[in-house]
C-alpha cells in the first residue's frame, strides 16, 4: 500500500522560489560547479548541472560571462566590504595591531578550498576575475598598507606607492596567500597556528620596510636611552 503525500508536504514541494532567491541559488550552485570543474563548457552543461533548463538560466544571466561576474561579486567583492579599509586607516592603533587583525579576518574569508580553486582556475583560464581582484588588492589593501607603514616610519607623504614599495608589499601579501594554497590546495604540512604565521610574517615585513625605505631617506628611529 503506497503512502499518500500529505497536503502540507505537497504544498512545500510545489513552493516556488522568488526571483531573488532563485538568482542566489543559481550563483551558489554555479560557484560550487566552477570550484570543482573550472570554467570550461557552455551554458547548456552548466544549466544541466544546476538542474534547470538553459532558457531559464538565460532569464537570469544572459551569458556565462554575466554569471561569472556575479560569482566574482559575491565570492570576491562582498566579503571585502567589511570595514577593512577603515580598520587599516585607524591611526589610533599601532600599525602592527591593525595588520594582525586585518590578515586574521582576511584569511578567514579566502582560506577555503572553494575560494582558492575558483581563483586559480580563473587564472589558468585567463579570465578577468584575477585581473579585477589583483586590482582591488593593490588599490584597496596594499596601497593603504604602504601608506600606513610610511606614516608609522615617519616617512614623507606621497600620492602613490613606488614600484619598489608595491613589490615588497606583494611579496609579503603573497606569502600569506600561498600558505592557504599549500594547506587547502596542495594539502601540504603547514604551521597549524595561522595567527602565529601571520604574526611572524608581519614582524619580518615591518622591520624590512622601515630598514629599506627609512634608510633610503636617512630616517631612523632614535636609539633607546638606557638609564643605569
Amino acid at each position: 500500500m503506497s503512502k499518500k503525500t500529505s497536503p502540507k508536504r505537497a504544498r512545500a514541494k510545489q513552493k516556488r522560489l522568488s526571483p531573488d532567491d532563485r538568482r542566489k541559488e543559481f550563483v551558489a550552485k554555479a560557484t560550487e560547479f566552477f570550484s570543482e570543474e573550472g570554467f570550461g563548457g557552455g551554458t547548456r552543461d552548466l544549466a544541466r548541472r544546476l538542474g534547470v533548463t538553459q532558457p531559464l538560466l538565460y532569464r537570469y544571466f544572459p551569458s556565462k560571462d554575466d554569471l561569472i561576474k556575479e560569482v566574482y561579486r559575491t565570492v570576491y567583492l562582498e566579503p571585502l566590504d567589511t570595514g577593512w579599509e577603515k580598520l587599516l586607516a585607524d591611526r589610533s592603533r599601532p600599525i602592527r595591531d591593525r595588520l594582525q587583525e586585518f590578515y586574521n579576518a582576511y584569511t578567514n574569508v579566502i582560506f577555503t578550498r572553494k575560494w582558492l580553486r575558483i581563483y586559480l582556475y580563473s587564472g589558468l583560464k585567463g579570465l578577468d576575475i584575477n585581473r579585477w581582484y589583483v586590482g582591488v588588492v593593490r588599490d584597496k589593501i596594499l596601497t593603504r598598507i604602504i601608506r600606513e607603514c610610511r606614516h608609522e616610519a615617519g616617512l614623507p607623504v606621497q600620492s602613490k606607492p613606488t614600484a619598489s614599495e608595491l613589490e615588497m608589499a606583494w611579496v609579503f601579501h603573497s606569502g600569506i596567500f600561498y600558505y592557504g594554497v599549500r594547506k587547502y590546495i596542495y594539502e601540504s604540512p603547514v604551521l597549524e597556528d595561522k595567527e602565529q604565521m601571520i604574526s611572524d610574517t608581519l614582524d619580518v615585513f615591518l622591520a624590512g620596510f622601515e630598514r629599506v625605505y627609512g634608510a633610503a631617506v636617512g630616517l631612523r628611529r632614535p636609539p633607546v636611552k638606557v638609564v643605569g
